[in-house]
């Protein structure tokens, strides 16, 4: 591996004008990070990776690459493009382990971030490195939101997850597991008890329905629930899948490696929402798609669907009459994921749009004073890098908040 990368550090063109690192959601400053790796200063590069997006190591493995940072890079225009991800990976993966954790000097303010996810993970080390007392609520048992439960381990392990709850326990930030705000427990008990800020990075765990007959049915099952913990099922042989989002694609290859023998995709259209290397994946393991089928309802022999009807331009504009029985021992339904709307049914103040994502401002405070929030639940689900992009923007936010503070 190491020679590997060194090599394909040395292709780097280091670009005055880097379109990689514009290709970035969170500019990695990759041809920096290139000449100080290609100069053996390891942990000088990791420790600037970290500083400019805290889940590195983890965005260097889930990153949609090839539309981002090699993507942009001049050199795939009538070539290969430098693999920069597989530079990142190594560079961060030693600086988590080796990275000495320095105290801040404390402040005599503290913060509380519901949600551990990329964004709550992100802003609670930021603030946390600001030297402000940090505490993570969790409604799980373990950090990591959608990295731990919506990511296979087979395209992140979860040791990773674990070693950054070591580095953020070092750095003096609290983590209270299988806790719920909006139950027991209410924001309003948060300030109450002198938290000054608080953070809210939730996500979306609500799955998407259909609304169509057989959603209830024993056999069916929402892909969001599924990839939380693919051990609890038990699929059959035969699974039927619809959707074709980068969640569907994992849902599928997680079936595959949990004894279904013939699983397969559907979509209304001709589009697939997953990226092509994701999509390349799910074939190579195994699994097939289907286009233009219109989704009806759902029995326990499998899903019916009719033809979809298409215009010049692809689009779906009706369905056929004649109607089909795909036999499937389950359905799996993945069409995206929404918010759970627990903590706006019970603060006051706290807003919320049609589709329950909180309503924020350009400093991401939402309509509740002293109440920020950053990713997925602000902005519908998106990706991880993402998700540290929006948290980095809130918690420079509350930093001037706070300071304002008496």
């Amino acid at each position: 591996m190491s020679v590997h990368i060194i090599d394909e550090a040395n292709r780097c063109l280091n670009c005055k004008k880097p379109g990689c690192q514009q290709g970035c959601p969170v500019h990695t400053p990759i041809p920096q990070i290139i000449q100080m790796f290609k100069q053996n200063q390891v942990m000088e590069a990791g420790e600037k990776l970290f500083e400019n997006n805290p889940m590195c190591v983890i965005c260097s493995i889930v990153c949609n690459h090839e539309m981002q940072c090699a993507g942009h890079c001049v050199l795939g225009r009538k070539g290969n493009p430098v693999p920069f991800s597989s530079i990142e990976t190594y560079i961060s993966d030693t600086y988590l382990d080796r990275m000495k954790v320095t105290p801040a000097e404390k402040k005599d303010k503290k913060v509380a971030v519901i949600g551990a996810g990329p964004a709550g993970m992100t802003a609670a080390i930021i603030l946390a490195q600001k030297g402000y007392g940090v505490t993570i609520f969790e409604w799980k048992d373990k950090i990591g939101g959608v990295m731990q439960y919506g990511i296979p381990e087979f395209r992140l392990p979860k040791t990773i997850l674990e070693r950054y709850r070591k580095k953020m326990t070092e750095m003096g930030i609290m983590i209270r597991p299988n806790t719920t705000i909006g139950a027991v427990l209410k924001i309003e008990d948060l300030f109450r008890d002198g938290y000054n800020a608080v953070f809210i990075g939730t996500g979306t765990w609500k799955p998407r329905n259909l609304g169509i007959q057989g959603e209830c049915l024993g056999n069916v099952h929402y892909g969001i629930d599924y990839l939380s913990n693919p051990g609890a099922y038990h699929l059959g042989e035969r699974v039927a899948i619809i959707g074709m989002g980068n969640a569907a694609m994992d849902v599928a290859r997680t079936a595959l490696r949990n004894g279904a023998q013939h699983v397969t995709l559907y979509a209304r259209g001709k589009r697939v929402a997953a990226s092509s290397h994701e999509v390349a994946y799910a074939q190579l393991d195994g699994a097939e798609f289907v286009f233009g089928k219109e989704i009806k309802r759902i029995t326990e022999q499998g899903p019916v669907f009719c033809n979809s009807i298409l215009d010049e331009n692809d689009k779906v504009i009706g369905c056929e009459k004649e109607e089909e029985l795909i036999p499937a021992d389950s359905t799996i339904i993945s069409i995206s994921q929404g918010p759970r709307r627990k903590l706006i049914r019970t603060t006051t103040g706290l807003e919320g749009s049609e589709r329950g994502l909180l309503i924020v401002d350009e400093n991401y405070m939402t309509t509740r004073e002293g109440v920020f929030a950053a990713g997925d639940v602000v902005h519908g689900s998106k990706t991880v890098v993402h998700a540290v992009e929006a948290a980095k923007h809130a918690a420079e936010a509350m930093i001037q908040y706070m300071e304002k503070l008496d």
